[in-house]
Parts: C-alpha cells; structure tokens; sequence
C-alpha cells in the first residue's frame, strides 16, 4: 500500500496549472488558427482565476502576447513546450498522510510515441513544475498521462484499456501489473477498466482513448457518463458499453450526460463532451459548442454540484486540436 492519494478533483486546490500554446498543430497552421488558439486557452485560464489562482507556463518568446490575451492575475512563468496539454505532461499530485504534497512524474511519450508528436520538452515539465514548487517527484514506470485517470479520493480510479495497455506505452505490462503501479502512486485499491474511448479519439491527433471525455467520478458516489443518443454516431455503441460497464457497480450512482447534438466537422464525427468539463474551487469549468444541449449539460452538473457555479467556455477549438478544457489544466491540491 502506498502512503500517498490522489485527492478527487473537487476538494480544495492552491492553484491551477496550464501552459500556453506555442508550436505545431495545437497552434494552428494560419493567423485565424493561431489566434483562435491562444483565444481560447485565455478564455478557460481567464475564467478559473477568477475562483483560483492560475500559473501558465509560457515559452519567453510568448510572454508578451500571452499577457495581452490574459488577465493580468494569471502568473506567467518560463518554460520550454512542445505543447500544451497540462493534464498530460504535468505532473499528477498526490498527498501523503501529513497532507504534504508531492507530484507524480509519469512517463511521458506523446500518446504513445505516436509519428506527429514531439516531447523531449514536455516530458520534463513535471519535474520542473514539482521543483518550482518544492515537492517531491514521485518517478514511474508507466507510460502515462493524467488525461487517462479520474480518481474519487476513496480508493476508485478509472482506466482505459487503450491507453494503459496499448501499442506504445505499456502493452508489455498484464492488467495486474499497471493496476499494482497506479494503485501504489495514487493511494487506489479499485480499477474500473472501460474498454476504449471515444471515436474520435482513435484519428490521427487522438489520445488512444483517454477516459476524461468519456466518464469521471462526482461527489457523493456518483459517476457522470457521457451519453450519445442518435445512434447514427459510432458513440451511441461505446455509451452502451461504457453503462454496461458501470451497471457492474450498483455502488455508484451513473448520471448520464447527454452528447451535444452536433454529430460532425469537417473532419468527421466529432468527440464533443461535456465531461471534459474542469471542477475549481467555487466553479466549475464546463465545455460549451454552442449546442442546444449545452443547458442541459449545465443543468445536469449544477445538480451535481449545487454549491458551484456552472461556467460554460466555448471548448470547439480545443476539441477541433485534440482535446478540452480538462485536458488543458491540471490541479494543485491545497
């Protein structure tokens, strides 16, 4: 048994980590792409530092347009980026039973050492992030990313059997053996292992199948999952495999979260989900697609989360480069 645990996402955190978008495709080929980016990114660090404090890691040539698109309370700090998925190459806090922190340091290799990816920066900015801060990095074997975990801080961590065990991060490893390493670092004692991700997820920007967009835990014993009801969209099958999944576990209580009703870009279906969403103190930071389920999406977490208020920020341009708002941030635990 370990002696540290992840805390679940919605108790109390000290700060919010992001990093600003600085190269290659999550920045966009075109001036409109490139603004639309940098738009975007502001406008999620925008709205949580207004419940909490906000560090960006910035490349130093970015500074100064970084400031000129955030609010002047978000704190910029040098860093060299590939790119800009905190979830992913930050590091995954834990505490240990003083309440000290310190941050897993996973092995990053951009989703799998996937052919467009590039990380010999990225997979430094967890230990540059634990030293910034003074805590421990706590090492892993794993090829891992915090896009691919949702924990409840009672022992349940979600996983996907695409991204833990898949080509190029730990297909060597049985089911026993990552479920003993993530348990050691994040204080679990129960996987809940869903089968894939979303469709989308599997094009050529995709994760593999991260488990943020497709299911995480809430307060009270509940898990939200995303639902997709036209059956025309390749996710109406994974929804259903997903529920099975958890009707395996009578002790959670499943609230489904309907799909926006958008089904495609122009790239193909879309992977649009309101999972994605990230929980702050006071807040929560909720993906909009200017759907007409975005207020259903808003309903539905705010009877979740009663005490917070319910922010929605227009999430297509990160969906459009491989990800959403969850997977651009990533907690410090108070």
């Amino acid at each position: 048994m370990s002696n540290y645990v992840m805390p679940a996402e919605w108790q109390e955190h000290s700060q919010t980590w992001m990093a600003w978008p600085s190269s290659g495709y999550t920045l966009g080929d075109t001036d409109a792409d490139v603004h639309a980016a940098r738009k975007t990114w502001a406008a999620v660090a925008n709205a949580i530092v207004r419940f909490e404090p906000v560090t960006m890691l910035c490349e130093k040539q970015d500074f100064e347009i970084a400031a000129s698109f955030l609010d002047e309370s978000v704190v910029l700090i040098e860093a060299e980026l590939n790119d800009a998925w905190m979830r992913d190459i930050g590091p995954t806090f834990v505490k240990d039973e003083n309440g000290n922190l310190a941050g897993v340091d996973w092995i990053f290799n951009g989703w799998g050492a996937q052919g467009w990816a590039r990380w010999d920066k990225d997979s430094k900015i967890a230990r540059q992030i634990n030293s910034l801060i003074g805590v421990k990095s706590l090492g892993s074997d794993l090829i891992n990313e915090g896009g691919g975990i949702h924990v409840d801080g009672e022992g349940r961590v979600l996983l996907t059997e695409t991204v833990q065990l898949g080509e190029g991060r730990n297909a060597h490893l049985s089911k026993q053996e990552v479920e003993a390493q993530i348990h050691q670092l994040l204080g679990t004692n129960l996987a809940i292992w869903l089968k894939r991700g979303l469709t989308r997820d599997y094009d050529e920007f995709g994760t593999r199948g991260h488990v943020d967009i497709v299911a995480c835990f809430a307060p009270g014993g509940k898990v939200l999952v995303h639902v997709q009801e036209n059956p025309e969209h390749p996710d109406f099958e994974v929804s259903k495999e997903v529920l099975a999944t958890f009707a395996e576990h009578p002790e959670l209580t499943v609230v489904p979260v309907a799909a926006p009703q958008v089904l495609r870009d122009e790239e193909g279906f879309v992977d649009y989900s309101y999972i994605n969403h990230y929980v702050v103190n006071g807040a929560v930071i909720l993906c909009g697609f200017d759907d007409v389920n975005d207020q259903r999406a808003v309903a539905t977490l705010q009877s979740v989360y009663p005490d917070r208020e319910i922010v929605l920020v227009d999430a297509r341009e990160l969906f459009a480069r491989g990800g959403g708002i969850h997977c651009i941030t990533q907690q410090q635990p108070k």
